[in-house]
């Protein structure tokens, strides 16, 4: 069973240094992550770099969690990017640009392993 959480996500710098770069390992170490406070990690029985899956009404994917202090309990950050567009509604509500907060999530311990970017646009592409 897993922990219902409030997600959001946003930019960070480690990712804006490597827009340009988008298949390198350091591109993927940082957005294919959900940060959780550590009493969420403790209610999942997860460690960091252990994977999750994330699950909305729109999607599912499988990231590295990873603790962050800063991370209120119940809220789930993950940086923009592949990972994090799995899990957010097409519809952008005129704005040209889907939502990326306050979206219900689930997430849960999983033993499944992370896909890279060649493999998740696979998944989607079929």
């Amino acid at each position: 069973m897993g922990t219902k959480v409030n997600l959001i996500s946003g930019r960070t710098t480690v990712q804006g240094r490597n827009l340009d770069s988008k298949m390198s390992e350091e591109y993927f170490e940082e957005v294919a992550r959900c940060d959780l406070n550590k009493a969420d990690m403790d209610k999942l029985g997860v460690a960091a770099d252990e994977s999750v899956k994330v699950k909305t009404s729109y999607g599912e994917v499988i990231v590295k969690a990873k603790e962050d202090a800063g991370t209120p309990e119940g809220i789930a950050f993950m940086p923009m990017g592949p990972w994090a567009n799995a899990l957010v509604s097409g519809d952008t509500h005129g704005a040209g640009m889907p939502s990326y907060k306050g979206i219900d999530a689930e997430i849960e311990k999983t033993g499944d392993k992370v896909l890279h970017v060649k493999e998740l646009m696979q998944t989607y592409m079929g």
